[in-house]
């Protein structure tokens, strides 16, 4: 059956007001809630990034049902792997086993606040396999020491563990990052709805003899009653989302992503995330995920402004209309 999720945006909201969404969200009937990691937002005019493992901490003390996951952390720049592991363990606990740690290579825009140069793509991935060995030897409880390419963990141990190991979900986008992390993650992570990657991931997993996978995707929507209102907030804050992976991931600054994103019209971000009060076309947009063989899709409703009435007026009917349309099986 078909999981969906809520996405807890630190790019547009404060902390406070996120927890607040988490705990309507869980009440609406949501499955599943996704951070974002940031230490910038994508433009100025979204204005916050709150950190990220502080807001999932409260959230997991607010909540009850709801799956937790990070959308996703970067564990090899801002952040050092061993590091990750005992956030991600302590959470754990917090979440009492609701916490799912996904993981990717990491944007510029958030991991060139501590002064270190970013590396090409192909290195990044190099750091997040190695980053992957440590965070498995620390979840299983091992004291580590390790010496890489590009880390070194001296005589480390995490001293609070889950009973069961966080599960790790890692994005990949092509061919080659399939084929080499498929066999390292527990859960596939994307962000676009293409068949191609989810039948690979999972023909990659079954070679090496692994247990199914989630596949979790995302996918923008800004409701309002007002659909020119929709699609005037729409353009405001997420005019950066058409630029793509390979363009996002390295730009420095939000300066950058306006100046990227400075001819976009609002009718072209119409285009591409449906706006306005029209349930059915977010449904038939979220499709294309299902469609896909995603098995986990989290909304990200645009904006602060009239998000808790996205959640008390649309989200309800919205997961109704979601859960009669989309497959019903495993």
């Amino acid at each position: 059956m078909t999981r969906f999720g809520y996405t807890l945006m630190t790019e547009q909201s404060g902390p406070k007001a996120l927890v607040d969404y988490a705990v309507a969200a869980e009440r609406v009937g949501f499955d599943f809630e996704v951070s974002s990691d940031h230490y910038f937002p994508w433009l100025d005019s979204q204005g916050h990034a709150p950190y990220a493992w502080s807001v999932l901490g409260a959230v997991a003390h607010a909540t009850e049902r709801v799956g937790l996951m990070t959308y996703v952390t970067c564990p090899s720049v801002r952040y050092h792997p061993a590091v990750v592991a005992q956030k991600a363990a302590t959470l754990g606990l917090l979440s009492d086993g609701r916490f799912t740690l996904g993981l990717g290579a990491g944007e510029n825009l958030n991991e060139h606040v501590v002064g270190e140069r970013w590396p090409a793509v192909g290195e990044r991935h190099d750091m997040l396999e190695e980053a992957l060995e440590i965070l498995r030897e620390l979840f299983a409880g091992e004291r580590l020491t390790y010496e890489g390419t590009h880390f070194r963990v001296d005589s480390a141990r995490l001293w609070d563990l889950p009973a069961v190991p966080v599960e790790i979900g890692v994005a990949v986008s092509g061919a080659q990052s399939i084929e080499r992390f498929a066999p390292l993650a527990d859960h596939l992570v994307a962000v676009q709805p293409e068949e191609g990657i989810v039948e690979r991931w999972d023909a990659v997993r079954d070679a090496a003899e692994l247990p199914a996978s989630r596949k979790v995707g995302q996918i923008p929507v800004c409701w309002d009653r007002d659909r020119d209102a929709a699609v005037a907030r729409a353009h405001e804050q997420f005019r950066w989302f058409g630029g793509g992976w390979r363009v996002n991931a390295d730009l420095p600054t939000t300066e950058a992503f306006d100046a990227a994103s400075a001819y976009v019209r609002p009718e072209d971000v119409a285009e591409q995330i449906p706006c306005g009060p029209d349930l059915d076309a977010i449904v038939e947009a979220v499709s294309a995920y299902w469609e896909a063989g995603f098995t986990d899709i989290a909304l990200v409703q645009v904006g602060d402004e009239g998000q808790q009435r996205f959640l008390d007026e649309a989200a309800g009917p919205l997961l109704e209309r979601l859960r009669a349309a989309a497959p019903s099986g495993d």
